[in-house]
């Protein structure tokens, strides 16, 4: 079973918003509130699934349905990757709703994978290559710059980003300065493979073992676009969770030659105006 903190919910605060057909599903078993993730996303353990909720307004267009997108995206990986399965998806004119099912495994940033990074290192580098070698010629999921540049520039439009959530190096900044720094490295031509688009280790399942990554979670943002999508947020939240001493292993056991700092540097800027 994935292993990742929960807090109680001794109330069903969500039971009154919930579609009929998915409260029917759900019955009276217990939820559990799940506190990773950085989004407006809500998730629930509920038995052996996760239930997302996440604020989708009738203003919103389909491409803002950030759980519409994962729920598509995941029903189309089904047969080539190791995500969930999805087990209901729907939504009111507030909010939507997706249940998926539970993978087994631990995340990639377990505290108790501190004296084993380097095989942490390599498995994350394996789990690139299995996202990235899968077919594009028939992936209908568009993620590339312009597209990225697109869907941040309708959220800055809408005043839907939030700068005070942003990461260290970007504090002190407007979502426009951030949107503004991304363009300054726009500039470059796109190596382009599948990518995960939220490639960080928290959505990164790993076996007891070490052996294998056993699961990949939080596909909204997957699609064809340049691998340093993956590669700049991977790098990242390598540093975060264990040092950024990994970094230089993580792209050596990806197989990079050199890495282009121009890419980093957009990638990581684009990211923070890209969740709401």
């Amino acid at each position: 079973m994935l292993e990742r903190p929960f807090i109680p919910e001794s109330s069903h605060s969500w039971l009154p918003h919930t579609p009929a057909e998915l409260k029917e599903m759900l019955g009276d078993a217990t939820w559990e509130a799940d506190d990773w993730g950085m989004s407006n996303t809500h998730v629930y353990r509920i038995g052996q699934r996760y239930l997302k909720i996440s604020p989708s307004p009738i203003s919103f267009n389909q491409e803002q349905r950030v759980l519409a997108a994962e729920a598509a995206r995941l029903q189309w990986l089904a047969e080539r990757l190791p995500v969930p399965e999805v087990h209901y998806y729907g939504h009111n004119e507030q909010e939507e709703f997706l249940l998926i099912s539970e993978l087994s495994g631990i995340v990639s940033c377990d505290e108790t994978l501190g004296d084993r990074v380097p095989k942490v290192v390599r498995l994350l580098a394996e789990g690139l290559h299995m996202v990235h070698h899968v077919d594009i010629s028939a992936c209908p999921f568009d993620m590339r710059r312009e597209k990225q540049l697109e869907l941040a520039r309708q959220y800055l439009a809408q005043g839907m980003i939030d700068a005070t959530q942003f990461s260290v190096a970007f504090q002190g900044l407007s979502a426009q300065e951030v949107y503004e720094l991304a363009l300054q490295y726009s500039s470059f031509d796109e190596d382009l493979v599948f990518t995960h688009g939220d490639y960080c280790l928290p959505n990164i399942l790993l076996d007891r073992q070490l052996s294998q990554v056993s699961g990949l979670i939080d596909w909204g943002r997957a699609g064809i676009a340049d691998r340093y999508t993956d590669l700049a947020l991977a790098a990242r939240s390598l540093a975060r969770n264990f040092g950024e001493q990994w970094i230089p292993l993580l792209f050596t056991e990806y197989g990079l030659a050199s890495v282009d700092q121009v890419k980093l540097q957009f990638y990581r800027a684009l990211d923070e105006i890209s969740w709401i």
